[in-house]
């Protein structure tokens, strides 16, 4: 897989895409948000991946999106294709089979927040800088509102956006944004270890699991119920379910047959 804005490597069951643009702190330029895109695509049809790491190089995660695109468009219909595209992985994301892991130093701001919030999993590097910056340009973080509204509170949502200030790492942490807090040196061992927690265990059960979270997140109780029972019985007959469950009554390793 070969990209322009990012980097892709894959060690084992664990993939890492790299935003690639250290020089504009990995801004969201239509090439950066195209390849990623397309990197969680096709990194989701690999079966031999079962955890996908997002990070940023150089000093940021990512500051947003490149405004000098800004004046590329006039019409809203021009301005609204061009969003569209930067906020395709956000969907993307919720969309795919595979647990994804955000891995954020330095900023996360607008578009770099939003990803931060659309990621399944966050792990911040201790002075991590994150925010809802686009007001302070005359904008509003209209795409990333719709994952960080799913991952905090009202009040804490709305302060965000309508601020535009920074927050910090720990304020991250503690309002629930993110689930570790980590030094920045240890900041790439800390995501791996955590992502080798995930990849050790059944990939249809961990697959179908996710799948099943984000459909029943918009259910109602009832029939959210219901479709779980549906998705268990279905895991039930599974592979993965046969081996793991051999495995823990004989005391053993299992080893997933997988797809």
């Amino acid at each position: 897989m070969a990209y322009e804005a990012v980097t892709v490597d894959i060690d084992g069951h664990i993939s890492t895409i790299t935003l690639n643009r250290p020089e504009a702190m990995n801004t969201f330029s239509t090439g950066l948000a195209h390849d990623l895109d397309d990197a969680l695509r096709e990194l989701d049809e690999n079966d031999d991946v079962r955890v996908v790491i997002i990070e940023g190089a150089g000093k940021a995660f990512s500051a947003g999106i490149d405004l000098t695109e800004h004046g590329d468009f006039d019409t809203q219909r021009e301005f609204k294709r061009w969003v569209r595209q930067m906020e395709k992985p956000f969907q993307t994301l919720v969309d795919m089979r595979t647990p994804v892991i955000a891995a954020a130093h330095g900023h996360a701001a607008a578009n770099g927040i939003g990803l931060v919030a659309a990621c399944d999993l966050a792990v911040l590097a201790e002075g991590t800088k994150l925010g809802a910056t686009a007001p302070n340009v005359g904008l509003f973080c209209m795409g990333p509102a719709v994952p960080l509204m799913r991952s905090l509170t009202q009040k804490q949502c709305l302060e965000l956006l309508l601020t535009g200030e920074l927050i910090d790492a720990k304020t991250a942490f503690d309002w629930g944004l993110v689930n570790r807090v980590v030094p920045k040196d240890d900041l790439r061992e800390e995501t791996i270890a955590l992502a080798e927690s995930i990849a050790e265990k059944s990939p249809v059960a961990v697959q179908m699991g996710k799948q099943a979270y984000y459909v029943m997140n918009d259910l109602d109780y009832d029939t959210a119920l219901e479709y779980s029972n549906e998705l268990f019985a279905s895991l039930c007959t599974t592979g993965d379910a046969n081996e793991g469950i051999d495995a823990f009554l004989n005391k053993r390793e299992p080893e997933w047959p997988g797809k």
